[in-house]
């Protein structure tokens, strides 16, 4: 099932993109359900996949630390869109939810075959980078 276009569009990574360039990213995206409990990142593995979230809430965690708590509209794993790092948190569910998902490989056919989308991403991902190097001084 892919992610609904209005999920999408509250991602500030997405906000960029047209509707049409909306509806083609959405229509990659897959639904994953999720339960109270489960582990949807481990801090320091892998991480292969961006995540939006529709429904439920999980606990975000740095060094065993509660860090916040994220919900319905809230993202994460963009980064590992583009290099595969490893996770700098742990996100546990609280609750039962659905998120949508997006892999590399996923990602980057994606791109090859619709440039137009590549460009408004870059610009995201830059002002996303620079908001975090600037909450780190």
């Amino acid at each position: 099932m892919p992610a609904p276009i209005e999920l999408l569009r509250q991602v500030p990574l997405f906000q960029r993109l047209n509707d049409k360039e909306l509806k083609t990213l959405a229509d990659t995206f897959t639904d994953r359900a999720f339960q109270a409990g489960q582990e949807l990142t481990t801090e320091g593995q892998g991480g292969v996949g961006f995540f939006v979230i529709e429904s439920g809430s999980a606990k975000v965690t740095v060094d065993g630390e509660d860090r916040r708590t994220i919900g319905a509209g809230d993202y994460f794993g963009e980064i590992a869109l583009i290099d595969g790092g490893l996770r700098t948190a742990t996100i546990t569910a609280e609750t039962d939810g659905r998120m949508y998902g997006l892999t590399a490989w996923q990602f980057r056919p994606l791109l090859d075959e619709h440039a137009s989308i590549a460009w408004p991403l870059l610009e995201a991902l830059a002002i996303r980078v620079r908001e975090l190097e600037s909450k780190r001084s």
